[in-house]
């Protein structure tokens, strides 16, 4: 006879601190230390000088970070860094994540602290969707993004096979926020032509980064409210990099509508969202990322892969279908006939 394991507390309590593990991070990103451990080991105190941090805070959070998988520990009490934070939370490296943790406690967090009072009243404690608001948070917020589309952006444009074409190839890079999309398409081929459209608040940022890349003269950028702003037509290519999640059932589907009209027949849109399974059981990610549409947008949430394949139907596209690319879920893509 099976006897099951006995109940207790243990994973509530690990949830009552789980506020903690995203601060320590950003506390360790702001204050230098996978960088400077990036050099080599180092001791509690040769880390303390490099990175002008105290002794006291910095003993405390590294030890939190031993435990968390993300430095480890020699025989001779010198910390070093796991092949995770090495790969993702070196700021000099191009698959930098860290950039995300920066914003917990200013940004992030502070919103989820009204959670209280949203679920009450069902109104979000920011609307970042709408411009005013929106502007400001994503002019912050684009670019320390960049790596966690970057290569599902990439895989993209080989699944795409933009440089195999003896034509033009117009992409319609919408919400473009640091243009990740474009950008990775452009680099596919010099055929790639990109039209970028974002408000004109974050519209700075979106060249900035394509500057850095050295595709300005391939871009073209278009402010604009996506509801109201003209996208032109004939594009071969619509990208719509976590848009959907932000805007909501109804506008979702008007804006699906839209890119349809804009698109040349044949071409593509490619959709990336946190999507949850049809009955919302998980994944995990997408179910708690639908929290954060709920703190920070009027109508947001998550979706999954059915719902958005009936909008992409409605709206007369063909062919809804997931493409396996690096990022929490696969990519939507489907076809204007």
């Amino acid at each position: 006879m099976s006897t099951s394991a006995p109940v207790t507390p243990e994973r509530i309590m690990q949830f009552a601190w789980g506020h903690t593990p995203p601060l320590i991070l950003e506390a360790a990103i702001r204050n230098r230390v996978f960088d400077v451990l990036d050099a080599g080991p180092k001791t509690l105190k040769e880390t303390a000088a490099a990175t002008g941090a105290s002794e006291r805070g910095l003993r405390i959070i590294m030890n939190a970070l031993v435990g968390l998988n993300f430095l480890a520990k020699t025989d001779g009490q010198q910390y070093t860094l796991t092949p995770e934070s090495e790969a993702f939370l070196v700021s000099t490296k191009p698959a930098f994540h860290g950039g995300f943790l920066k914003h917990a406690s200013e940004q992030l967090i502070p919103h989820w602290l009204q959670l209280n009072e949203v679920v009450r009243t069902g109104k979000p404690a920011m609307s970042v969707n709408q411009e005013g608001a929106g502007s400001e948070f994503f002019q912050q917020f684009v670019a320390d993004i960049f790596p966690m589309s970057y290569p599902a952006a990439t895989t993209l444009g080989k699944h795409l096979a933009v440089g195999n074409t003896g034509t033009e190839v117009r992409v319609l890079d919408l919400a473009a926020g640091s243009g990740v999309w474009g950008i990775a398409l452009a680099q596919g081929s010099e055929r790639v032509t990109v039209t970028a459209v974002d408000w004109i608040g974050v519209l700075p940022a979106t060249q900035a980064m394509v500057a850095r890349f050295g595709l300005t003269n391939r871009f073209k950028f278009v402010d604009g409210d996506l509801n109201s702003v003209d996208f032109g037509q004939g594009h071969n290519v619509a990208t719509l990099g976590h848009i959907l999640h932000s805007e909501g059932e109804a506008r979702s589907k008007a804006l699906l509508r839209k890119v349809f009209g804009a698109l040349a027949p044949g071409g593509t849109i490619a959709i990336a969202e946190f999507l949850v399974s049809a009955d919302r059981t998980g994944p995990v990610l997408p179910l708690l990322f639908a929290g954060n549409m709920l703190v920070n947008t009027d109508e947001g949430d998550t979706f999954s892969f059915e719902e958005i394949s009936k909008w992409l139907a409605d709206a007369g596209f063909v062919n809804a279908r997931l493409l396996e690319a690096p990022g929490p879920s696969p990519l939507i893509l489907a076809t204007k006939p």
